[in-house]
């Protein structure tokens, strides 16, 4: 049952963490940092240029953290406040629908993030490797 369980941890921690990675991705090198500030801006988030920068940081370093089982509680810990402005500033008032601009991404990203931050990385993970 051990090994399953670890084999789902990791499976859950690759899935979001790739999904986290493609959209700091995205916001770097897609659509970059500018645009996204400008479209920060229109949301009504503080400091849209810096939060951008912040946000696709998180994303993209976290994610990859996620992937490989690297400082997972805080990976998983940044990610989940990552989505919950996410929700908050752009997504909480359209309803469910990812296909109108809805949150059932964000909330199944941020908790899903905030899980593994919760139960740790797994035995297949670098925090186990370095005794975490």
């Amino acid at each position: 049952m051990e090994t399953l369980r670890d084999a789902a941890i990791l499976l859950a921690r690759v899935g979001i963490g790739v999904v986290f990675v493609a959209h700091g991705w995205q916001k770097f090198f897609t659509l970059g940092l500018a645009r996204v500030g400008e479209q920060f801006a229109g949301y009504g988030i503080p400091q849209p240029e810096i939060t951008a920068a912040i946000v696709a940081g998180v994303e993209l370093v976290a994610g990859v953290a996620l992937v490989a089982g690297l400082l997972t509680p805080l990976a998983g810990i940044l990610l989940g406040v990552d989505m919950a402005g996410a929700l908050y500033f752009v997504h909480a008032t359209h309803g469910p629908f990812v296909t109108q601009n809805g949150w059932e991404l964000v909330v199944a990203l941020g908790v899903g993030a905030l899980l593994i931050a919760a139960v740790g990385a797994g035995r297949f993970s670098i925090d186990r490797l370095l005794g975490g």
